[in-house]
């Protein structure tokens, strides 16, 4: 019986936070999102850029395997579809991309470019902003880069 009327007694006479430690507290991590957040958004963005030249690279490899088994880098009209469907090539010995056609980190397609304007073949994304040119985030992202 003693436990039980201690046990009672302690839970009575503890005491939560004021209002104004709450507050206090509210504020500090304020403060700290306001400095830590906009460097993790940069980090972000880099990131993007990265996952990028990633994504074309492995895409040059895709066409580098596809040009030695048919003879020649897909047409302008065939584009990037060739790595995954047959477009008619009697030594196509696909598909060279498992996973289908990526997107972009900005969730576009990827451009192709046969011939290239910086080698025989081009693949490039606009970036961020969907539009030619740019920096940082919206910078482009090329196979000549």
């Amino acid at each position: 019986m003693d436990i039980q009327k201690n046990t009672g007694r302690r839970i009575l006479n503890q005491k939560g936070f004021s209002l104004m430690e709450l507050m206090i507290v509210m504020v500090i991590l304020g403060l700290l999102a306001s400095l830590v957040g906009p460097a993790m958004f940069k980090k972000l963005g880099t990131a993007k850029q990265g996952t990028a030249k990633t994504q074309i690279e492995m895409l040059m490899t895709a066409l580098d395997s596809y040009r030695l088994d048919v003879g020649h880098y897909p047409s302008g009209q065939e584009g990037l579809e060739a790595l995954v469907i047959n477009p008619g090539e009697d030594k196509w010995d696909g598909p060279y991309l498992q996973k289908g056609l990526p997107k972009d980190p900005w969730d576009s397609d990827y451009n192709y470019q046969n011939p290239g304007e910086h080698g025989e073949v081009d693949i490039y994304s606009y970036g961020a902003d969907s539009r030619e040119g740019g920096e940082k985030e919206d910078a482009d992202v090329g196979s000549w880069q």
